[in-house]
């Protein structure tokens, strides 16, 4: 399985917790049982450091997202924001660039028409938040 199929399982299982008081590993589990949905490792990795984090990478979102209110972010731009986050916060080895630009293709397949460029400005936005914070782009 690819990473690019990884991130799409990652992202599924991320909107289905958007609309669920279950945890994350009976959410596979019910993935698994219903539709035959074998999680891959990345995926796997990817989520439950998602969940776990899940306060803190949603106050990055709101803290990006000046003048949204975190209820107004679609559900789908909301799911890819939190998921691209934790890959970069988790996975020094991806590069940002391939993090952002699968944010934006997810977006572009199940997100409204505006929703990978509001993803795309507030992933890119952390992002130069990031590299001035390591004294880089200055």
């Amino acid at each position: 399985m690819t990473r690019s199929e990884s991130r799409e399982q990652a992202f599924i299982l991320n909107f289905e917790a958007q609309f669920s008081n279950a945890g994350i590993d009976e959410i596979i589990d019910l993935a698994g049982e219903m539709r035959d949905f074998k999680v891959s490792a990345f995926a796997s990795s990817l989520i439950h450091f998602t969940q776990e984090n899940c306060e803190q990478i949603n106050n990055t979102i709101a803290s990006f997202a000046k003048r949204w209110d975190m209820k107004r972010i679609s559900k789908v731009s909301l799911s890819v924001l939190q998921l691209a986050i934790g890959e970069i916060m988790q996975f020094d080895d991806i590069p940002v660039s391939v993090t952002i630009n699968e944010a934006v293709e997810l977006c572009k397949k199940y997100g409204g028409d505006d929703d990978f460029s509001f993803v795309n400005g507030i992933l890119g936005s952390y992002v130069k938040s990031l590299d001035r914070a390591n004294g880089k782009g200055e």
